[in-house]
């Protein structure tokens, strides 16, 4: 496949982007376009972006909404982190009826600019005993670039290893990683506001159907019906997950934290997080095992 240079390939996905907006417009309507909220699903790394972004690419199909076809807010081309400032430029160039994602904390001016409400916010969540099995196999085997795979494959030499470093977090010489209690405290006050529709990846692998319903209902808050019926709907948005499409697929199951965590691994987990399982809903009590 011939890769074009980034002076190449960022215009004409621009025109891309426009070309989607005037079928749109053309097909549902211009105004019925213009009423439609922009749509922003927003995650953690590893929990569940990917899902959630192949569910919505099915919206175009029961209304008036679009794909822009570009990078998540935080990330450009070549998947570099953004300044705060930029992500915030290329939100506010989101127009009515777009819809993409993000990694985006809860911190200004990122929750005031999602709580507004021209947009549709969705954040996904995820067991974060399975965030850490997905980012260690996509560090060390899917990602030939990863910034932390030298450290993962030559530094640390047992999964084990990997599975702690993780969980404490790492800070040795040119590799750095927060470590898992501070990563979701930065994101769990988005549950704090009504406005943001919380779903958990988990309810989008094994309940999928009620957890699109839900979608529906945060954009019928925001004026939109669809043009099918609600089960057709929901059937179509289901049916745009196409897994192997993703370039982070791996097993994307549940509980896979259970294969790979030892029993050290489970200690260090409950040292460093206290009481997160249980805020997030995960578990009841500390005596998980």
């Amino acid at each position: 496949m011939i890769q074009l240079p980034l002076q190449v390939k960022v215009p004409l996905k621009q025109v891309r982007w426009q070309l989607r907006r005037t079928q749109a417009g053309l097909r549902w309507g211009n105004a019925e376009l213009q009423r439609m909220p922009v749509v922003i699903a927003n995650s953690m790394p590893k929990s569940g972006s990917h899902l959630i972004i192949q569910i919505l690419e099915g919206l175009p199909q029961i209304g008036p909404f679009v794909n822009p076809g570009v990078p998540p807010l935080n990330r450009n081309e070549r998947n570099d982190k953004q300044p705060d400032d930029v992500i915030i430029q290329k939100l506010h160039r989101l127009k009515p009826g777009d819809f993409t994602y993000c990694y985006l904390p809860a911190k200004e001016p990122f929750v005031s600019e999602l709580l507004n409400p021209r947009i549709a916010p969705i954040f996904v969540s995820r067991d974060p005993r399975d965030t850490i099995i997905s980012h260690v196999f996509y560090a060390t085997e899917l990602n030939p670039k990863h910034q932390l795979r030298p450290y993962y494959r030559d530094v640390l030499k047992t999964m084990e290893e990997r599975i702690d470093a993780t969980i404490h977090g790492i800070n040795d010489g040119e590799y750095r990683l927060g470590n898992v209690a501070v990563k979701y405290r930065a994101y769990l006050p988005w549950f704090e506001h009504p406005e943001v529709l919380c779903l958990r990846f988990e309810d989008l692998v094994l309940d999928r159907n009620a957890s699109i319903a839900r979608i529906l209902d945060l954009l019928a808050a925001h004026g939109f019906t669809p043009r099918v019926s609600r089960d057709e709907a929901i059937q179509k948005l289901a049916g745009s997950i196409q897994p192997k499409r993703s370039g982070t697929f791996r097993k994307g199951q549940p509980g896979n934290w259970r294969e790979h965590f030892t029993a050290a691994n489970i200690r260090h987990f409950k040292e460093k997080t206290g009481d997160l399982l249980i805020q997030m809903g995960y578990e009841k009590n500390r005596d998980w095992k």
